[in-house]
């Protein structure tokens, strides 16, 4: 009985120092691992060592792999950079790597922005872009053919011929219109947007500028020379008036009253000497 109790005692005793030497040399694996782990990390680092930087991030950042040479360090940042995308998880926040044709990306099925020599459709980078789809080399997308469109034609202008609209009979009209929607590349030109045709009016003389204006002109001195007449006849008229009103005056003030002639019958009455 006491032997059986004695190879029990050294059974337990060395399992217990089995168990020491496990975890003992656990711990030596995790320091070769992780040396100097400390926890008062700069640059958002929840965990991080002199050798591996960042181990683990705070809450709401994202953990990324950086590489500098043969080696890869760990950081923490509060968005992914170009070329990764976030993924989040109840642990730890990762950075992920977009495909290798693209350059920013939302999953790594769906990129949004691809890298030179490919164009972006429907969330993959594309080489070439599918039939009915054209490149745009400007945002670097696959879009839609664009074609051509013209508003409608204006009136008929008056018929000319050489910038004229008198001296002929046979000249030209012209409409034009105007374009509202220019085409990509691939998508069909644009029409003409001038048109001219033959037109027929009654020929009616022309008046040259010069002659006019020296007509007019004439007219004008004319006009005024023959109302400056008129106004001196009128001065004149009255003038010549005036004068022959003052002279009749004049003439009765100057001239003596006239004495009335007797009556010759009174003067040859008989005389009654009936007395």
């Amino acid at each position: 009985m006491q032997l059986r109790l004695i190879s029990w005692f050294f059974i337990t005793l060395n399992f217990m120092e089995y168990i020491g030497s496990q975890h003992a040399s656990r711990v030596r694996r995790q320091g070769r691992m992780h040396p100097n782990v400390s926890q008062g990390c700069q640059g958002g680092c929840a965990t991080c060592s002199d050798y591996n930087g960042c181990l683990s991030c705070k809450p709401r950042l994202f953990f990324v792999l950086e590489r500098i040479g043969m080696k890869q360090i760990g950081v923490c940042l509060s968005s992914c950079p170009s070329g990764y995308y976030g993924t989040r998880y109840p642990d730890i926040n990762k950075c992920a790597k977009c495909k290798a044709d693209c350059d920013t990306c939302f999953t790594r099925n769906f990129c949004t922005k691809c890298k030179s020599g490919f164009y972006l459709y429907s969330g993959k980078c594309l080489e070439k872009c599918p039939d009915g789809l054209e490149a745009n080399n400007h945002t670097m997308e696959c879009s839609s053919i664009v074609h051509c469109e013209a508003s409608e034609w204006s009136p008929w202008s008056p018929c000319t011929k050489k910038g004229k609209t008198c001296g002929f009979k046979r000249g030209n009209e012209v409409r034009v219109r105007e374009i509202v929607q220019h085409p990509s590349a691939k998508g069909n030109p644009c029409p003409a947007t001038s048109e001219s045709r033959k037109c027929i009016v009654q020929r009616k003389r022309c008046q040259k500028e010069g002659k006019g204006k020296k007509n007019r002109e004439e007219k004008r001195k004319k006009s005024n020379k023959d109302e400056s007449k008129e106004t001196r006849q009128e001065s004149k008229g009255r003038a010549a008036r005036r004068q022959n009103r003052e002279q009749r005056e004049n003439n009765n003030k100057t001239q003596p009253k006239k004495r009335k002639a007797p009556n010759k019958e009174q003067d040859l009455a008989p005389v009654d000497t009936a007395h």
